[in-house]
């Protein structure tokens, strides 16, 4: 599928506007855990000892069809990892601007990797085109922001069991116990359907597996096995993994085929920004009526699309007329800044440009050259960055981080940016 916009369904907006206009392009965190001294005393708050708990959750397990010989396989000689309820502590540790989040998820080297994935499975993303309605780089979107298009499946650090960890939150963690313990029982039952094994099943903290990291129940209910092996599986070729992704959106998203996820507007002058809540909803020739038109000039009159508008980085910055399907793409994580990761970075992917409109008080987004620069002088330095691959994770933050805290730089914010590469370029 194209993005010729005659290929767009006749009632969205697609077909009278630009594929340009719609060239845009942030993301999502997990679930909510309370704050705590230390995870010691986060599990001695459980109402029963570690072992006395795993011999009780039997009876449920059993309600829900576990044999006994797959329970044993998963929890003889487990360990909770008690590490999950720091987890969330963890999150907000890097404080980034809006223009950052994009430079740091919308890189170099997610969209090079990107093109990439795009030509090696150009196959599978037809097929998802024809079979669900969902674009291509909506598709290579998601895979690139959930697991850099498969890469860090393999990492043992970033992708730990799954096992040790639902287990700690459903023994553990009261104040969403009862997603977990159902988390773990669905976990439970794909080791029974034999789709997955307790080794295999590696991924995040709160249990997200795979290329685009779903839940057990997201693999459970919305999985698909679309490479016909017989099973269904998030791991191995992305086939699966994606589907079931476009199979959610269709399903629990209301993704509309043929439709595009929304645009960068120009604003009137003297336009009252407090329309821009990102909740309201008016036609587009309502907001056209009220003076905006598409980034390029483009006229909205009398298009009847519901869009809501709203402005990321604040009054000045980027304008964006949402339409029906970011919100679809928004419900695999209720997260604005994550939808808007995912659209724009599938939108780059495809060859578009970024905003029109500069980010206040923002900066260019460093090259993939200049990435690994920062990476190389970091690492002689003796700051680990996980690797000089270009890709900026959570080890690269973290030594950006302390750097910055050695050389004075405020905020010490994680960010490798100009001014870090500036200054270790000056041997600061």
């Amino acid at each position: 599928m194209t993005h010729d916009s005659s290929r767009h369904s006749p009632r969205g907006v697609a077909g009278l506007l630009s594929r340009r206009a719609f060239t845009l392009g942030l993301a999502g965190a997990g679930a909510a855990l309370p704050m705590l001294a230390t995870p010691e005393a986060f599990a001695q708050s459980a109402s029963q000892p570690f072992d006395a708990w795993v011999r009780r959750f039997r009876a449920r397990a059993k309600q829900r069809g576990i044999s006994d010989e797959v329970y044993d396989r998963v929890f003889n000689g487990l360990k909770p990892d008690t590490r999950v309820y720091a987890q969330d502590r963890a999150q907000p540790e890097f404080t980034e601007e809006v223009w950052q989040y994009l430079n740091r998820r919308v890189s170099d080297w997610r969209i090079e990797r990107g093109r990439q994935r795009l030509r090696e499975y150009s196959g599978l993303f037809e097929r998802i085109e024809r079979d669900f309605g969902v674009e291509r780089s909506v598709m290579l979107g998601y895979w690139g922001m959930e697991s850099a298009y498969g890469d860090i499946l393999s990492n043992v650090n970033a992708m730990p069991p799954v096992f040790p960890s639902l287990a700690a939150l459903a023994w553990g963690e009261p104040r969403r116990r009862k997603y977990w313990e159902a988390e773990l029982l669905n976990a439970l039952v794909i080791v029974q359907r034999g789709w997955g094994s307790p080794s295999q099943m590696n991924g995040s903290w709160a249990g997200a597996m795979g290329h685009t990291q779903w839940m057990p129940e997201v693999w459970l209910n919305m999985g698909v096995d679309y490479d016909g092996d017989g099973r269904i599986s998030p791991f191995g070729p992305p086939d699966d993994a994606l589907a079931g992704t476009a199979n959610y959106l269709v399903k629990r998203g209301k993704y509309r085929r043929g439709e595009p996820w929304g645009f960068e507007a120009r604003l009137p002058m003297g336009f009252n920004t407090d329309l821009a809540d990102n909740k309201t909803r008016r036609s587009l020739n309502d907001w056209s009526q009220m003076g905006l038109a598409s980034v390029d000039g483009q006229s909205i009159a009398g298009l009847p699309d519901p869009a809501r508008l709203w402005l990321p980085g604040g009054p000045g910055g980027p304008a964006l007329l949402l339409l029906p399907n970011f919100y679809a793409v928004r419900s695999y994580n209720p997260s604005s800044n994550y939808a808007l990761a995912v659209v724009h970075l599938g939108d780059r992917v495809m060859g578009y440009e970024g905003f029109r409109t500069p980010w206040p008080g923002g900066e260019r987004a460093l090259t993939l050259a200049e990435i690994q620069e920062i990476q190389r002088r970091l690492t002689a330095l003796g700051f680990d960055t996980g690797g000089t691959d270009g890709r900026v994770g959570t080890i690269t933050q973290r030594a950006v981080r302390a750097f910055q805290q050695k050389a004075g730089i405020t905020p010490a914010d994680g960010y490798a940016g100009l001014v870090v590469l500036n200054t270790l370029r000056r041997g600061i």
